[in-house]
């Protein structure tokens, strides 16, 4: 089952994909503070002179894909025989940083991270979300960790490809006004196509 938590799930693995990228090219030490990954509203993070490190991944839009059809009658996973919705995913990456060149730094981190991942794998998936939902340690799982295992985004059948997609300054514009957000530059990607599956009725 391709459950409602798939969204999430692929806000999680992206978002996941940053932090370890930082943490393996030591990024901590070119802007010269850990820095701070998060999936949140641009106008929920403060801004100012002394704004911590950070970079944001922003889901700001879905759009439906059209470009795959199923039938109604058609098995979309193993599991159930509903049918099922196909949507792109559009995300801004944002840095923030208080020191000269932190941002640019930042930029390109995120960048250089997003450009090695031309589709998203399956198993690479699985490992990532069984990473997020592990207890090991004993440590508490925040809500919705624990329970993205369950969303079945490593089941979806056919590719999900992510994309650089280019923004012009008034699109950026109105996006960050739509926000009322202080702007920041940024740089939008877009997951395609990511399937929500119908329960099928009794």
């Amino acid at each position: 089952m391709i459950s409602a938590l798939t969204i999430a799930a692929v806000t999680a693995v992206m978002k996941s994909r940053i932090e370890n990228w930082l943490v393996q090219h030591s990024a901590a030490a070119s802007v010269g503070a850990d820095v701070i990954v998060s999936a949140l509203p641009p106008d929920r993070i403060a801004t100012g002179s002394d704004e911590h490190p950070q970079l944001n991944l922003f889901l700001y839009e879905l759009t439906p894909n059209t470009t795959i059809r199923r039938s109604d009658t058609t098995p979309v996973s193993r599991h159930s025989r509903g049918s099922a919705s196909y949507f792109d995913l559009h995300y801004l990456v944002t840095a923030y940083g208080a020191a000269d060149l932190q941002i640019e730094v930042l930029l390109g981190y995120a960048i250089h991270a997003f450009q090695q991942v031309a589709v998203l794998d399956r198993d690479a998936i699985r490992v990532t979300l069984d990473a997020l939902a592990s207890t090991e340690g004993g440590h508490l799982l925040p809500l919705p960790y624990a329970f993205l295992k369950q969303s079945g985004l490593a089941e979806q059948p056919g590719q999900m490809t992510l994309s650089p997609q280019f923004l012009s300054f008034e699109e950026q514009s109105r996006i960050w006004s739509a926000l009322q957000a202080r702007y920041r530059t940024s740089v939008a990607y877009r997951v395609s196509a990511v399937m929500i599956e119908q329960e099928a009725r009794a």
